[in-house]
């Protein structure tokens, strides 16, 4: 299968020290928009802060606090029927049962998403599931970070003389993987 003819585009923007943000206009679950801070989500290169970085030595996405707060309470309102877990798994605040949890082939299909649930759900110990965010306090370098997690599973290409990033949307809706790549083949 080739997975690179099907990538979506989106601009690619990089800071003088070298970070690469993306532009995210809104945060939606259901396609419902989460209540945000659309100025959070701008990024001020020349100040370093706001907008969405992709971190990949971050393990989660990591949401400036007052997007956290929002989207935990927008997240749990579209997961009706199953409760929080009273006692969560750090660093997650958010945990669920995983036996009340219908699963997919691409994960936990709770809310619909573009991060599937496999990429934004971990199984943080035996039955308990969480969301894959964490919270980032308040006043982070950046309002939104995507960690490597979120980026399992999907392919993403780094067009650095276009400044665009290019992705694909979860490879296992497709019946494959990263794991299942063959680099070596050469056209």
């Amino acid at each position: 299968i080739d997975i690179s003819s099907q990538l979506g585009f989106t601009p690619l923007t990089i800071s003088p020290e070298g970070h690469y943000y993306v532009t995210l206009p809104s945060i939606r679950i259901n396609n419902k928009q989460v209540p945000t801070n659309a100025s959070s989500l701008k990024v001020n290169i020349n100040a370093g802060a706001g907008g969405t970085k992709i971190i990949t030595i971050k393990p989660y996405i990591v949401l400036e606090q007052p997007i956290y707060q929002s989207f935990t309470k927008f997240f749990t309102s579209q997961l009706l029927g199953i409760p929080k877990l009273a006692k969560p798994v750090a660093p997650f605040s958010l945990c669920h049962d995983s036996r009340k949890l219908k699963s997919t082939r691409a994960g936990p299909r709770n809310v619909k998403r573009t991060i599937t649930g496999a990429n934004s759900m971990v199984q943080a110990r035996s039955g308990v599931t969480c969301s894959a965010f964490v919270d980032g306090g308040v006043r982070p370098k950046a309002s939104i970070i995507i960690g490597s997690h979120q980026l399992q599973d999907n392919l993403v290409q780094f067009d650095l003389a276009g400044s665009r990033l290019g992705f694909s949307s979860t490879l296992l809706f497709r019946r494959t993987s990263c794991s299942n790549f063959n680099f070596t083949a050469t056209p």
